[in-house]
């Protein structure tokens, strides 16, 4: 089977059995190779784990090696938030083909993402149709607090976590979207770290990974 969207598997060692699938979602101008080396630090903690990372559908404006979720070319809200929406379906798309193709519900999948890809996973795991075992947000935000607050269907446990010196996407959008969160009745946690810019470090990394055990566990 071949999905709608370019995507790179990291699938457990030794022909072990899937039983839970972690999606990540790279950032603006990057793919899935690299958001594939946080499972670097995750594989050996999670082995019946598939590790998903697909390319954003479009090619970055600003980086044609790279791949963009949505288009940053004009600096207008309403213009970003339909270009978001307009990949979002694509993505919904392809999450539901990974499901058919590992016959998995969504209770046994994580959705990830850095930066443009935490915030198109918050948008998609909060409008499924199915509700997601969680969501694990770096360096994020919520693109339209206003429009989201009319399309929730589901409610995942969400941990979000920031760089306290982020300059890209400033720590306070990830503050603003607990709150958010909250208000919708979404059990949601936040990390912030210290000395930390635009990036995943290992800290981020370890945190993330506990949070991912624990809500395989659950489910």
């Amino acid at each position: 089977m071949t999905f709608c969207l370019d995507t790179k598997l990291i699938k457990p060692e030794s022909d072990k059995e899937i039983k839970n699938i972690v999606v990540l979602l790279h950032g603006y101008g990057g793919d899935g190779n690299d958001i594939a080396q946080v499972t670097l630090n995750w594989k050996r903690f999670l082995p019946n784990t598939l590790f998903v990372c697909p390319n954003a559908p479009e090619k970055c404006l600003i980086s044609p090696s790279g791949y963009q979720w949505f288009d940053l070319s004009k600096d207008d809200d309403e213009f970003i938030l339909n270009e978001s929406k307009k990949n979002e379906i694509i993505l919904k798309k392809f999450l539901y083909e990974v499901k058919e193709k590992f016959s998995l519900p969504n209770s046994k999948i994580c959705l990830s993402g850095f930066s443009q890809g935490c915030m198109m996973s918050i948008n998609v795991g909060l409008s499924s149709d199915e509700k997601y075992s969680g969501i694990l947000g770096f360096s994020g935000k919520i693109i339209s607090k206003k429009d989201l607050s009319k399309r929730i269907t589901h409610k995942p446990a969400t941990l979000l976590i920031h760089g306290e010196n982020d300059d890209i996407v400033p720590c306070v959008k990830s503050l603003e979207a607990k709150d958010f969160l909250e208000r919708n009745k979404v059990s949601v946690e936040l990390k912030i770290i210290k000395n930390c810019g635009h990036h995943i470090p290992i800290e981020a990394s370890s945190i993330g990974l506990k949070f991912i055990k624990k809500i395989f566990v659950l489910n």
